[in-house]
């Protein structure tokens, strides 16, 4: 698919397909007006007889409109005027592309970037509308014998503007919302993967393939299990004991701003690429979902795509901490204790409780960086899904001004966080008779114990953690990966890099 802005009057338009919004009470919005007065209350005529009140999930596909050059007119519902929002401008983006899935038609010109969101200007409109096509037509198709490729009926999408202050902001829209589209297309296809492909081994391989493609930018550093042995990185080595896929940590540096004094914001990725549970082995049931305990790196992967596409004016080091959780003779066990890079002790009381083993130790590490900031984002817990089920990711933070700049990015985009507190009591169950802490607390506050286990190697800098277990993948008939939080983490670092244009 390609996308378009055009500046031309509506009734010199020639395209196969126009999308125009009517609003409740049968009230046209903008654009509809218009088309009905070239076409001399044509459509007001189908509108006015009860065709079409307005309501959303409403639609009226009209053909060979009187004195109108396309050859189809659809009309959406966008319910009440006075109640349309961005959920609403989302949810009649997404009516129309399932409408349109069902026609012949090759290009369209939607005019529902002319319905008045709230406090949101036409690149915010533009941009969300190419998140939601793309999010649309998505299909993971790879591994299916007989399909080559998705099949995309939409070549040409138009989005029509009424004035010539809105080309500029709407270019600059699509080319933001086609680049960070690309990198979450790329984090679905990695995480939708199967185990058996999806190795740490292809994580590290991948990276290699980004480096190769944004060599004047990228610089490429792959660690496997001989180099973490000598670095003293043995919390995140005893993860992979019992399995036969070595673990490797790619870390990706990317140098888009050339002053030295600028330091670099860091982005880990918990890169589990199945998780068994270890010797704490989870239920049967699901498991096969556990490929998506690497999501966190393919993020990481896919953000490092964008930041090198869009020439970010920043210095951005992007870890994939690839490795694999499996069952056997040499597996750790519940019990074992260890050391890690950072030089404190850690008993395990449960294999299960494996990314923030391989975290603890990738926090110490970035250290060398001098970082500004630190940011992890890691399927860590099931009790966060349990805090807040699978529309909001967890943040945690030992930095206010932190976490309202990432909870702040996560609203423009709809990619939401909530932050959940960790209080120094939390911290008082994980107390250990034999290490200076365990990998567990109690069975309660499991996502915000697991955040303060995490806090105790990150004292250098400004760190927050991003639990995404309840909005990385969806089960069920839509089973897949969301590409979660890359529309929050991407806007986070437009922000940062003073390119934010939705206000």
């Amino acid at each position: 698919m390609k996308f378009h802005i055009n500046y031309i009057s509506i009734e010199k338009l020639k395209n196969e397909c126009l999308i125009v919004g009517v609003f409740e009470n049968k009230k046209p919005s903008f654009s509809a007006q218009k088309l009905d007065e070239i076409s001399q209350g044509y459509i007001n005529k189908f509108i006015m007889s009860g065709e079409l009140d307005g309501k959303i999930n409403q639609s009226l596909l009209l053909y060979h409109v009187p004195y109108i050059f396309s050859e189809r007119i659809l009309l959406i519902g966008c319910g009440k005027e006075s109640e349309f929002d961005e959920r609403r401008y989302r949810t009649v983006i997404i009516n129309s592309i399932n409408i349109l899935k069902n026609t012949s038609s090759t290009e369209v010109v939607f005019f529902l970037n002319d319905l008045c969101v709230k406090n949101k200007n036409m690149y915010w409109k533009i941009r969300v509308a190419l998140e939601v096509i793309d999010s649309a037509m998505y299909n993971f198709n790879l591994l299916k014998s007989g399909i080559k490729k998705e099949n995309i009926l939409l070549h040409n999408i138009f989005f029509n503007v009424y004035k010539k202050s809105e080309i500029i902001s709407g270019e600059v829209a699509i080319k933001h919302g086609v680049i960070i589209n690309q990198g979450i297309r790329l984090a679905k296809d990695i995480a939708n993967l199967p185990p058996n492909i999806c190795t740490p081994s292809y994580l590290a391989v991948k990276s290699q393939n980004l480096v190769q493609k944004y060599s004047k930018k990228i610089i490429l550093k792959i660690i496997d299990e001989k180099e973490l042995k000598i670095l003293g990185m043995n919390a995140y080595l005893c993860v992979s004991q019992g399995s036969k896929n070595k673990p490797y940590m790619s870390v990706i540096k990317y140098n888009g701003n050339y002053d030295t004094t600028k330091k670099s914001i860091v982005l880990i990725g918990k890169g589990v690429t199945f998780d068994s549970g270890g010797i704490s082995i989870k239920p049967s049931r699901l498991m096969d979902e556990m490929k998506y305990d690497m999501s966190g790196s393919a993020v990481v992967y896919g953000i490092m795509h964008i930041v090198s596409q869009l020439k970010l004016p920043l210095n951005v080091v992007g870890i994939l901490a690839g490795c694999e959780n499996m069952p056997g003779g040499n597996a750790c066990r519940p019990g074992d204790i260890v050391t890690t890079m950072s030089g404190k002790t850690v008993e395990i009381l449960d294999t299960d409780a494996e990314g923030r083993l391989i975290l603890c130790d990738v926090l110490t590490y970035v250290e060398k960086f001098n970082p500004s900031i630190v940011i992890d984002i890691a399927t860590l817990t099931g009790a966060c899904i349990v805090a807040l089920g699978h529309y909001v990711s967890g943040l945690f933070s030992n930095d206010d001004t932190l976490a309202n700049d990432i909870y702040h990015a996560g609203e423009e985009v709809n990619d939401k966080v909530w932050r959940l507190p960790m209080l120094l009591e939390y911290y008082d169950d994980l107390v250990s008779n034999f290490a200076d802490f365990s990998n567990v607390g109690s069975r309660s506050a499991g996502a915000i114990t697991a955040a303060c286990f995490l806090s105790h190697f990150t004292k250098k800098y400004h760190w927050a953690h991003i639990d995404i277990a309840g909005t990385s993948w969806k089960s069920g008939k839509e089973k897949g990966s969301t590409g979660r939080p890359i529309l929050l983490l991407s806007q986070f670092l437009l922000n940062k890099s003073g390119l934010n244009l939705n206000n």
